[in-house]
C-alpha cells in the first residue's frame, strides 16, 4: 500500500562569496526565501541607428532586488546571545575588503611602494534554484532592524538587496563568473525552446 509522499522538499535561496582565503564566512542561506524576487532587464544595443538598429552588442543588464527577513527566535531557544549579529556579518562582509589586505597594503605604502592595488572583493553568487546560479555585485544595501534582547542585540532584521548580475562581458568568458553565467544563458535558450514548443503543440491543438 503506497502513502502520499507529502510536501516537496523546499529549496533555499542564498548568497554565496566564493572566498578561498575564508570559504565560510559569507555563506548565506536563507532563513526564509523573499515572497517577491523582482527582476529588471536592460537591453544592450548598438548606439548608431543607421542601418543596424537591430544588433545587440551583449547580453542585457540584469538587476534583481528581494526583501530577507532575518528572526533570531532560534536562536534565542537555544541559548544563543548572539543574536542576528552572525547572519548580518556574512552578508555584510561581501561588501567589506578583507582586513588582512588592507593591513598589507598600509605597510606597502609605508614601506615607499608607489603601486598599491585595492583589494578585490570575492566573487559573489545569488543562487536561486538549479536553474539560476549567476554571479552578481550588491548595489544597495539596506538593514532594518527590529526589537533588541537584553543586550541590544536585534532579534528581527530586514535586509533589502539589490544585485547587479554580472556577465562574460564584465567578467570574461573564460573566468568562473563568466562560465556560470554563459551556462546560466544556455539553461535559459533551452527552457525558451520547450516554452515555443508547447506553445506551438497547444495551437496546433486548437485548431483541429
Amino acid at each position: 500500500m503506497t502513502t502520499f509522499p507529502g510536501s516537496p522538499r523546499l529549496q533555499k535561496g542564498a548568497i554565496i562569496g566564493l572566498d578561498p582565503f575564508n570559504p565560510l564566512a559569507s555563506v548565506v542561506i536563507f532563513q526564509y526565501n523573499p515572497v517577491t524576487l523582482t527582476r529588471t532587464l536592460t537591453p544592450k544595443v548598438e548606439g548608431g541607428t543607421g542601418n543596424q538598429p537591430m544588433r545587440i552588442s551583449g547580453p542585457p543588464g540584469e538587476t534583481i532586488s528581494l526583501d530577507l527577513t532575518i528572526n533570531a527566535a532560534d536562536q534565542l531557544e537555544k541559548g544563543d546571545a548572539t543574536g542576528l549579529y552572525p547572519a548580518l556579518a556574512s552578508l555584510e562582509m561581501l561588501l567589506y575588503p578583507k582586513s588582512a589586505q588592507v593591513i598589507l597594503n598600509e605597510a606597502l605604502k609605508v614601506m615607499g611602494v608607489v603601486e598599491v592595488i585595492p583589494p578585490e572583493a570575492p566573487l559573489t553568487l545569488f543562487i536561486w534554484g538549479v536553474k539560476r546560479v549567476v554571479p552578481v555585485r550588491i548595489t544597495q544595501f539596506t538593514i532594518t532592524e527590529e526589537a533588541f534582547d537584553p543586550d541590544l542585540n536585534p532579534i528581527n532584521a530586514t535586509v533589502r538587496l539589490s544585485l547587479q548580475v554580472l556577465t562574460y562581458q564584465d567578467l570574461g568568458l573564460l573566468s568562473a563568473g563568466g562560465a556560470l553565467f554563459m551556462t546560466h544563458q544556455v539553461i535559459k535558450e533551452v527552457m525558451a525552446t520547450i516554452g515555443s514548443v508547447g506553445n506551438i503543440s497547444a495551437s496546433a491543438s486548437l485548431s483541429l
